[in-house]
């Protein structure tokens, strides 16, 4: 796939800190080198996406990690939260299916990007198994996680479940932050992976354009009929989990966005967390190069949906604060 010629770059080793104020600047803020306009689907886009994604690359270790000690009140609440068993299993399958089409590529650098991508998909099941250990938090037990059968398939079905599940990350975790449901020390640890996620649907979407416009012209409907078939699976999915019910059929208390919708935020309501999710993942995707290309459906799509909800008056007297005013500093 692509040229085979392309080398990889050389990391340096940085210090291992999810804090450090550099390395934070580095995973938000990037420029490609070179300022001529970019051709989707050129050489120059392929090289941009890569290096975006390798040179925003922030390498803290898990084991390093201090998680804060919590009272009684947001301990209860962050085990509360039915997500934990849902949010460890996805990010192990997703490090899987990633790493498995990583190895099947010829590319070199493309192949880097990738591996990357899947190195950091498996970080963070990590720093969530270190979490959920740190605070007590029961989860089911793990599945195995096989390599897929059909790798690009997995791939791009990962990378669209991530635009749909990182959209609404957004918001929520945000939202948290607002109303104090997380304390301020747990957010300024936790939160550089939520960043990390939408780099990955940066790196996404534009490795999505680029693929197709270097496909030869009788590849792209089957192509196309591909990412139809991924978007129906992804849509029933959904579905099944807001009733609590996973891929084989088995039935959970894992209602991840009705019920952390409901938990984190009191006044939150669908307008609202539409709006926030809008504006968090405009934020979050606002620091990289405006020549990327940023993902266009599920905000479409959200945007779409509240020209026809009805405002809500929300309520700013107690909870809101400043806590979220030192993020949009950064």
């Amino acid at each position: 796939m692509g040229d085979t010629s392309s080398s990889p770059s050389v990391r340096l080793p940085c210090p291992d800190t999810l804090t450090d104020v550099a390395e934070d600047r580095t995973l938000r803020h990037w420029t490609f080198r070179d300022p001529a306009r970019v051709k989707i689907g050129s050489e120059a886009h392929k090289q941009m996406f890569c290096r975006m994604l390798l040179e925003t690359h922030n390498p803290y270790k898990p084991a390093v990690l201090d998680w804060p000690p919590l009272p009684p009140d947001a301990l209860e609440r962050l085990c509360s939260l039915p997500i934990w068993d849902i949010a460890v299993q996805t990010e192990g399958r997703a490090s899987i299916a990633v790493h498995t089409y990583a190895a099947q590529l010829r590319d070199l650098l493309l192949r880097e990007a990738i591996t990357m991508d899947g190195d950091e998909e498996a970080r963070h099941k990590h720093v969530l198994s270190r979490l959920i250990a740190a605070y007590g938090i029961e989860i089911a037990p793990e599945p195995d996680y096989p390599p897929p059968r059909d790798a690009e398939w997995e791939w791009m079905r990962t990378g669209y479940s991530e635009c749909i599940d990182s959209f609404f990350a957004f918001g929520l975790f945000r939202s948290a932050q607002e109303s104090g449901f997380f304390p301020a020390a747990l957010v300024e640890t936790f939160e550089p992976v939520i960043q990390e996620e939408a780099r990955h649907i940066l790196f996404f979407i534009n490795w999505v354009a680029w693929y197709r416009r270097i496909m030869p012209l009788w590849r792209r409907p089957w192509h196309s009929l591909r990412v139809a078939a991924i978007w129906v699976v992804l849509i029933w999915q959904r579905l099944a989990i807001a009733r609590g019910i996973d891929a084989k059929g088995m039935a959970h208390d894992s209602n991840f966005l009705p019920a952390s919708s409901g938990v984190i935020g009191e006044a939150m309501n669908a307008p609202d967390l539409f709006a926030l999710c809008l504006a968090e993942n405009d934020r979050r995707m606002s620091g990289y190069d405006a020549r990327l290309l940023r993902p266009r459906l599920v905000p479409t799509l959200a945007r779409f949906a509240l020209r026809f909800m009805k405002p809500a008056r929300r309520d700013t007297s107690s909870k809101q604060g400043d806590a979220g005013h030192d993020m949009d500093r950064r």
